[in-house]
């Protein structure tokens, strides 16, 4: 072992089903890893074929066809390079989430994958079955070990490399980016290259699918567990990773460039701004519209929207009611006009008069409530479902997760969308967003952030009128929803119990409306979506108090 190792880590964007995209682009980044990288081994994500996670595409017979002629053409079509892909093998009724190295157009060895995630948004059981034994294959004479993903979280299949003669272990990953997502990769990461004395790269996938987005972020640690190369989060880009001989037998990380990580905002803000492009391209929609309201959550998605998209493919519509101050459209259309996006105004009062002469009958002798609060929101839902229809743009809904979370939203009406934005920020946490974006360039009028939040469906009307002040619901949300604690845990905390009751309630009987929201870009623990599945129809109760009803919107 006298020559140094050169691996180039694509840490690349796919489209899940695109097969044959995906070979292409594989194809395309091993030339340049070979020609312009002098790399002698490329590595692929996980499930890279496929692009991930593909769930029950895997589950098509047509799919492990295309499967199989997608990694003959990759090996085909890749010599003079090393090349190491994740994809789905099926072995007659097994199917593996395995890693391929190829070489000079055959398939030198494969790994199966032996840690199956199944908790959060991973449910891998339902279509692979678990490998158990090690892979180490010689390339440029040393001696690598091959693992995916899970693997690397517990104990088990790195020490089974190393026993196995490895003395560098690769990792190919597809894991999705929570905030905090990144220490916790290389807290693991770090146990197990001090716990085997072995160098290894972490490779991630880097872009959106649905709800979930991957964040990039591959790195390099030696044996000693220090990070000696990092990738930049949120871009698609080919990195070089050199190998040196280290006199004893193995080999360590040349050091590289190591990327800044990014702050909370910065990343939670880059996150949504790559879920949301991702979301629209890849369903090949022609741009975005969104019910600008002048108030700081659409303001956030309209900042968002052109972030990820350019202000030409994004529309704002403004739609005042009689309950529309007029600081509200002031805000909305000097916000539009920072950000250089085509704002309309279409009042919705025409509308709000024919429903409700339409209902008059029916609603006779009943007071105002949340029913006529409701078709306004549902006269604004039409109006940019009708646009999107006519245009082919999708609607970007502005609810954020504290409305989701306790049912503060009207369906069919501000939830009418296609895609969420920031269905997974609380309501603290959108101006925290918002004040980075405007550090970059303000383009929120300041008067945005101090005026009390409304609905403005109603005179005079306030969140806190029908909520606890946002920094208590945030904090009693974060710690029933994402920590999974009961009621007398959260009220020893300090929390009013009266609150806290009220609070789990409303979360508990809103399931039927997060259940027909739109998908949104998953930043937290726990998502609402994929990642936190409960029944609609339900006898558990840990509240302890019944919530008022906001709205007539029972299910039935």
């Amino acid at each position: 072992m006298t020559a140094s190792l050169r691996i180039a880590m694509a840490q690349l964007d796919f489209l899940v089903g695109d097969v044959a995209g995906n070979t292409e682009r594989m194809i395309a980044a091993a030339a340049r890893a070979r020609t312009g990288l002098a790399a002698d081994c490329v590595v692929f994500p996980e499930l890279a074929l496929t692009g991930s996670p593909p769930e029950d595409l895997l589950l098509r017979p047509a799919m492990d066809e295309r499967v199989r002629a997608g990694l003959a053409r990759l090996a085909r079509e890749t010599r003079g390079i090393d090349v190491i892909v994740g994809y789905p093998r099926r072995l007659g009724e097994r199917l593996y989430n395995a890693a391929s190295l190829l070489r000079d157009g055959e398939v030198v060895t494969t790994y199966h994958k032996q840690w199956l995630p199944n908790y959060s948004v991973f449910d891998e059981k339902r279509y692979f079955v678990a490998g158990t034994e090690p892979c180490v294959v010689p390339v440029k004479g040393i001696p690598v070990g091959l693992t995916v993903c899970e693997d690397i979280w517990r104990p088990g299949p790195v020490e089974q490399c190393v026993g196995a003669g490895a003395r560098l272990v690769v990792n190919l990953n597809a894991s999705p980016f929570h905030l905090g997502k990144r220490l916790e990769r290389e807290a693991a990461l770090r146990a197990r290259a001090l716990a085997a004395h072995v160098p290894m790269l972490y490779l991630n996938l880097v872009g959106g699918q649905d709800e979930l987005v991957f964040d990039g972020e591959s790195f390099v640690m030696d044996a000693a567990g220090a990070v000696t190369q990092r990738a930049r989060a949120w871009k698609s880009e080919l990195v070089v990773a050199e190998f040196c001989p280290d006199g004893e037998g193995g080999v360590a990380p040349v050091p590289g460039d190591v990327a800044t990580p990014l702050s909370d905002e910065a990343a939670l803000y880059r996150a949504i701004v790559l879920g949301v492009r991702d979301y629209v391209d890849k369903n090949r929609f022609s741009g975005a519209v969104i019910g600008l309201s002048g108030g700081i959550d659409s303001a956030l998605t309209l900042a968002i929207a052109v972030d990820a998209l350019g202000p030409g493919r994004v529309e704002a519509v403004m739609m005042p009611s009689r309950y529309t101050a007029a600081m509200s459209r002031e805000d909305a259309l000097a916000q539009a006009a920072a950000l250089g996006v085509d704002c309309r105004e279409i009042p919705i009062e025409p509308a709000f008069e024919a429903f409700l002469a339409l209902l008059r009958g029916e609603f006779a002798g009943a007071p105002a409530d949340t029913a006529e609060e409701n078709i306004q929101a549902r006269c604004r839902g039409i109006i940019l479902m009708a646009i999107s229809n006519k245009k082919g743009k999708i609607v970007l809904t502005t609810g954020n997760k504290s409305e989701l979370a306790v049912g503060y939203a009207t369906l069919y009406g501000d939830m009418a969308g296609g895609y969420a934005p920031i269905k997974d920020v609380p309501k603290t946490l959108v101006y925290r967003l918002a004040r980075y974006r405007n550090a970059l360039g303000a383009v929120i009028p300041e008067r945005v952030f101090t005026r009390p939040p409304s609905a403005e469906l109603a005179p005079d009307q306030k969140d806190e009128d029908s909520l606890p002040p946002y920094p208590v619901l945030d904090a009693i949300l974060e710690r029933y929803i994402e920590r999974d604690m009961g009621a007398e845990q959260i009220v020893a905390e300090g929390f009013d119990a009266s609150t806290v009751g009220r609070c789990i309630a409303l979360v508990n009987r809103n399931e039927y409306k997060r259940r027909q929201a739109s998908p949104g870009v998953r930043v937290s623990r726990r998502a609402f979506g994929r990642d936190r599945r409960y029944p609609i129809t339900s006898g558990f109760d840990d509240a302890g108090a019944a919530p008022p009803r906001r709205d007539g919107e029972a299910p039935v």
